[in-house]
């Protein structure tokens, strides 16, 4: 249309210049500026003849040239000229007016179908979400502030270091050695008396962990021979993993032959036996969650004489911590901390994880020995002072979908949150719903946060790391599965401490390979990761990676391997104040919290063992 318009004016305008400036008998004149085009009777200017001022009309006699009166002609055509120019702005403005109507229509349809879609799945509720989601604004500026007036500082040493690793390091690791009691119990009995013990494990890999050691105590208690375990297959970890996989299995028999005989295999006459109908399968339904020894030789014994073999399908948890005979606690503390070696496979890519995590840096501790085997580094002497650059922080967040939609807490998302999890658990927490529908107290978000039972956010992490006095470039190592949100969620964490890695980001494509669709083995370099951290922070205590990394490093640490515990309901109850508290009260509050929990206590009656090892059935006292 605006090239049509163009032709239009300017045609008409030289159709006037045409009419009035021709002279001459012929009606056709050659062109004088180059070409060879011939032009009958009248000429059409063009765009460049008009903006150039140049008309050049050539005749016979009588011919008029446009340079000798510019002015006159522009003077003439001054109001065509101007006419045309505000026209083609008007068109110009009018195209882009429509182009961003038509632009907003487009966006906005395309949002509405997203928020429809937002309501059945995650992915589309994280391309909902274009803006981070905050719950604590004000104090996350103050973090920030805080982190500026630190940049320059000297890092203090107290944040690298436990607080009191003197009563820590006369706490010493004993579980391997073998106690008059031991001795005495091994002569009285004669191993493998009643039968074969096979256990069927559920869980990921540290709750498996914890069955093989379980597995270790019964089989003991009963004196019975145990089968190496078999790990369930689960539709949630989806990893076909075995103990092998994972395992040495020679060095597990090995460390625990001279207390429990352990074979690989059922003997060929056991293997013909259909177990369910004989009776000798015990499920979780069968026992007790923290079963006492007495319910096991109650319950499980009779059967185990009569037939010969047990099978224990989907064991877990499913032995108490007391009371329990002495020598019990310590074969399950020999299990966890000295029998379960983990494969060179992992303990290579995990050598690996940690060089890079430390840029470089060598060995340091008994955790790396203990943990890497054959593949720690020497590059530094073992108790030489950590250089600055090597530091890591190791963080578990216990932030993943399942974690967050099973506490029924609410996280600042809104409706579009509440919808998400709510579908998610119907999904996957049918039972739980059904159980909330029958109860008749329904106990509100706000009351479950102030009792600290939600999960910690990246956003609280965040400032409980900058309370303490983390610098902006702290080198931190994230552990776990995906966290709930994405990005949209971890912003306000890596705005704070952009120096965030995963083995993801510090391993190749090829290195990790092997372990592709293996989730339980990709778990395992988590645990060392974290295991031979600096310092290790954790989120969430019931975790049972966090509860078994922290265990670790209380046995093999030597007060040298701080552990940051901050506890969820403190912290609910500060943070609950964050429209008014000002960031030095904060601070204060936070830093006792975790002082707190870093004081040297031995084991609680009841207390996990694999986490809390000090006790005379783990570790030595010096005094």
């Amino acid at each position: 249309m605006l090239i049509l318009l163009l032709y239009f004016m300017h045609g008409r305008s030289g159709l006037q210049a045409s009419e009035t400036l021709t002279m001459g008998k012929d009606n056709t004149s050659e062109m004088q500026n180059g070409n060879d085009k011939k032009c009958l009777g009248r000429r059409v200017l063009s765009a460049g003849d008009l903006v150039q001022g140049r008309l050049q009309l050539n005749g016979s006699k009588g011919v008029y040239s446009g340079r000798k009166r510019p002015l006159w002609w522009l003077f003439r055509h001054v109001r065509s000229i101007i006419l045309t120019i505000l026209l083609l702005g008007f068109l110009f403005l009018l195209d882009s007016f429509m182009f961003s109507i038509f632009h907003s229509l487009h966006h906005l349809t395309a949002s509405s179908t997203q928020s429809e879609g937002g309501r059945i799945g995650l992915v589309n509720n994280k391309e909902e979400r274009r803006s981070p989601v905050k719950m604590y604004d004000r104090l996350l500026n103050m973090a920030a502030s805080s982190l500026a007036e630190r940049e320059f500082k000297q890092d203090a040493l107290r944040l690298w270091q436990e607080p009191y690793s003197r009563a820590a390091s006369k706490w010493k690791p004993c579980a391997d050695r073998k106690s008059a009691e031991v001795f005495k119990f091994v002569r009285a009995v004669k191993l493998n008396d009643t039968g074969y013990i096979l256990v069927s494990a559920n869980g990921g890999l540290n709750q498996q962990r914890v069955a093989v050691c379980n597995a270790v105590a019964v089989a003991s208690l009963l004196n019975a021979t145990l089968v190496i375990p078999k790990f369930l297959y689960s539709n949630v970890w989806q990893d076909p993993s075995q103990f092998e996989d994972i395992y040495e299995e020679e060095h597990f028999m090995e460390t625990l032959k001279d207390e429990v005989n352990i074979v690989k295999d059922l003997p060929p006459h056991l293997k013909l036996l259909d177990l369910e109908t004989a009776g000798s399968i015990v499920t979780d339904a069968d026992m007790s969650k923290e079963a006492t020894p007495d319910e096991y030789i109650k319950t499980v014994l009779p059967i185990l004489l009569h037939n010969g073999v047990v099978h224990f399908l989907g064991f877990g948890n499913r032995l108490g911590f007391d009371p329990l005979p002495s020598h019990l606690q310590r074969l399950r503390c020999k299990c966890n901390f000295h029998a379960l070696k983990f494969v060179p496979k992992i303990q290579e890519t995990a050598s690996l994880l940690v060089k890079r995590i430390r840029n470089h840096g060598g060995s340091r501790s008994m955790l790396d020995k203990q943990l890497l085997g054959n593949f720690i580094s020497h590059n530094h002497n073992e108790l030489l002072p950590m250089n600055t650059s090597t530091r890591y922080l190791a963080l578990h967040l216990r932030f993943e979908i399942d974690m967050v939609a099973y506490s029924m807490c609410e996280f600042g998302g809104g409706e579009s949150e509440r919808n998400e999890l709510q579908a998610y658990r119907e999904v996957h927490f049918p039972l739980v719903l059904e159980r909330l529908n029958k109860s008749k107290t329904i106990i509100s978000p706000e009351e479950l946060r102030r009792s600290g039972r939600c999960p910690l956010t990246p956003e609280e992490a965040a400032l409980v790391l900058a309370s303490l006095g983390y610098k902006h470039e702290t080198y931190i190592y994230l552990a776990g599965s995906e966290i709930y949100g994405g990005e949209y969620r971890m912003q306000p964490l890596t705005t704070l401490y952009p120096n965030l890695v995963t083995k993801e980001d510090l391993l190749s494509p090829i290195e990790l390979a092997p372990f592709r669709n293996y989730s339980s083995q990709l778990a395992a370099l988590d645990f060392i990761a974290c295991a031979t951290a600096d310092v290790f922070a954790l989120t969430d205590s019931g975790s049972q990676l966090s509860s078994l990394v922290s265990g670790f490093r209380t046995y093999y640490g030597g007060g040298r391997a701080p552990t940051l515990r901050p506890s969820k309901k403190r912290l609910a109850t500060m943070l609950s104040e964050n429209k008014t508290i000002g960031w030095s009260s904060i601070e204060e509050r936070i830093r006792k919290m975790i002082d707190e929990g870093q004081k040297v206590h031995s084991r609680g009656v009841g207390r996990s063992i694999y986490r809390h090892p000090r006790c005379k059935h783990c570790m030595c006292k010096l005094h």
